[in-house]
């Protein structure tokens, strides 16, 4: 981590995508996987302990983790691949190399909430009580899994030159974004101008790329240039960290909802209380913070008709979703296994 100033103020550069290599073997441990695992055993810790009194076996509980967990890596590797499918054109068996890095937490939460209320409902379980934990979990888990993506450098902010800014280094997402034109987000010009002799290089084998030179081949001045010189990369938004914050936020609103709906389920004058509810607010409040979020974030390409990006619109569409699944819970009778739990006194 090095601290470099800025108009004054002290800018964080910090990327860590691989945190250290498996000895013997050609593998690292990417720091974005570490924290998703992170995440996902908080996660189960969570659900385990707010499901005790509507489970008959908490090892349904952590089996139906597990399968969410691999649904989660496969649902962020196809929503990586469908959106940035230019890469793996002429290498389709690339999509399989997830070890390479490139995932997308949006898809893996989508296929991960498939994947557990077909398990609920196999099981026979109180598919609303289960999905509202399973909405305070989630929640939980984005708080790590976006500070998975601050370490791996991708999810990065517009430039900005307000105190808490964060730098990345040469080479990574957020400076290739600002050394090259970008029509995709309405920029034809780069944002930071690079002098010619940091584009165009040769490998080993004679082959030449008209691209940005890897960081080995400059030379000493020209390292010390992007590094800690003039061109380093633009200070930008942390929009990893902002998002950690708000999906902590989120936790605890849809805790604070849960806990009520528990308390006063039966209260037909309650709203917002009712099973299934938190589940459907948690659409809306991660809807609503990721639309905003976006328009500080400058890595997603924005759509010709209206300027937003496909994460927003499928933001508003989570507002959609949110909202009848909130009108269509408050319609229904609570779950039969709530009911037993009240009467017997066991919800504390």
């Amino acid at each position: 981590m090095i601290f470099t100033p800025y108009a004054a103020l002290y800018t964080l550069t910090l990327m860590f995508p691989e945190l250290f290599k498996i000895p013997f073997v050609d593998l690292t441990v990417k720091s974005y996987g570490l924290m998703m695992v992170i995440g996902f055993l908080s996660a189960v810790s969570l659900i385990r302990r707010l499901s005790r009194n509507i489970t008959p076996d908490p090892q349904l509980i952590t089996n139906a983790a597990l399968y969410s967990l691999i649904a989660g890596v496969v649902g962020a590797r196809l929503f990586y691949v469908v959106h940035y499918f230019s890469q793996f054109r002429g290498n389709l068996l690339s999509i399989f190399a997830i070890w390479h890095g490139g995932l997308e937490l949006l898809g893996g939460v989508f296929l991960a909430i498939a994947v557990i209320a077909a398990y609920i409902r196999y099981h026979k379980l109180p598919m609303r009580q289960y999905l509202d934990i399973l909405a305070v979990g989630l929640m939980l888990a984005l708080v790590f899994g976006r500070v998975g993506c601050l370490l791996n450098g991708c999810c990065f902010g517009k430039p900005s030159s307000i105190p808490w800014t964060i730098r990345f280094p040469y080479g990574s997402l957020a400076y290739r974004s600002q050394v090259f034109p970008n029509l995709q987000r309405n920029r034809p010009l780069p944002q930071l101008m690079l002098p010619a002799e940091f584009f165009d290089y040769s490998d080993n084998a004679g082959i030449r790329y008209s691209d940005l030179k890897p960081f080995e081949s400059l030379n000493i001045q020209q390292k010390e240039m992007v590094t800690n010189g003039h061109y380093r990369c633009l200070p930008v938004h942390p929009t990893q960290l902002y998002e950690s914050a708000m999906a902590m936020l989120g936790c605890l609103i849809l805790y604070l909802l849960w806990r009520s709906s528990q308390l006063r389920v039966n209260n037909p004058n309650t709203r917002f209380c009712k099973s299934g509810n938190t589940f459907g607010m948690m659409f809306i409040v991660y809807g609503t913070s990721r639309f905003f979020m976006e328009f500080l974030r400058d890595d997603n390409p924005l759509n010709k008709f209206d300027n937003l990006t496909i994460s927003q619109h499928i933001s508003l569409a989570m507002l959609v979703i949110g909202t009848v699944l909130i009108i269509v819970f408050r319609k229904m009778k609570p779950d039969r296994i709530v009911d037993k739990i009240r009467r017997n006194g066991s919800m504390d």
